[in-house]
């Protein structure tokens, strides 16, 4: 999948767990409008997370010179692309490393005590995922947006340090649930043990393209990454998304957008 529409996954993701919206939310962790909405675009960038293993991807131009070598270096201790970082080991160590940067605090006598690990990460996440929707021009750019929205983040929702780690998750997941859609598929879900098919089903078509002679696992609804299908599919999560910040923006000013229509 696209990065543009991992991105957009992750938010759609977000806003299905934590939203408001009859009948299109789950509710399986409501939160406050402000924080659906910021979690959203927390959500947005972890969800470019897993393809730091890949040289080409978003994250890898997110620094000059400094981001190609992360992303080589993430790329040869998982396996290469689509191995270890795109596994439910890789999601389970993210998540303890994005809980673990919320008790990350700093002090100051005008400001009070503040997660700092919290802004960091904040602000690396939504550089990822305003530069994903190309919604700056340049890394500079993204790079402050998600500096200003890390601080405001921190001093005006400070229910974040709470939901922080949760959002870099469910963003992580999503990815995997994007590429499980293509079909590149995911290491098997025991990874770092790989399991093979056996010689005798890898001679049928309907079972080789789920379960690949390589170990990995797919459901290929989508076809190859970029295809119409993962297009279509990426506008309709796009309008989703537009939706959900929008009915939880004005319900943050107390107003019920399904009133007014």
């Amino acid at each position: 999948m696209m990065g543009v529409n991992h991105a957009t996954s992750g938010a759609a993701a977000w806003i299905a767990a934590t939203g408001a919206i009859p009948y299109l939310t789950s509710g399986a962790y409501p939160l406050d409008p402000v924080a659906v909405v910021t979690g959203s675009v927390i959500c947005a960038g972890a969800a470019l997370l897993p393809d730091a293993d890949h040289h080409n991807a978003t994250i890898a131009h997110s620094v000059p010179i400094v981001g190609r070598l992360a992303a080589g270096a993430v790329g040869a201790i998982s396996g290469g692309h689509r191995h270890g970082a795109h596994s439910l080991v890789a999601a389970a160590i993210v998540g303890l490393g994005a809980w673990a940067l919320t008790f990350l605090t700093l002090t100051t006598d005008r400001l009070g005590t503040f997660s700092i690990g919290t802004a960091i990460g904040s602000t690396a996440l939504v550089c990822f995922a305003v530069k994903a929707r190309d919604m700056v021009d340049s890394w500079l750019k993204a790079w402050m947006l998600g500096a200003a929205f890390g601080l405001i983040l921190v001093f005006l929702v400070p229910s974040s340090v709470e939901w922080f780690p949760l959002a870099v998750v469910v963003g992580f997941v999503a990815h995997l649930a994007g590429d499980f859609l293509t079909t590149g598929g995911l290491p098997g879900p025991l990874w770092p043990i790989r399991l093979r098919p056996p010689a005798g089903l890898r001679r049928i078509p309907i079972i080789s393209g789920v379960w690949m002679p390589s170990g990995h696992v797919a459901l290929p609804v989508l076809g190859n990454t970029g295809s119409a299908r993962e297009l279509a599919l990426g506008l309709a999560l796009a309008l989703y998304v537009l939706l959900g910040v929008a009915h939880e923006t004005l319900r943050g000013f107390g107003i019920d957008l399904f009133t007014l229509i």
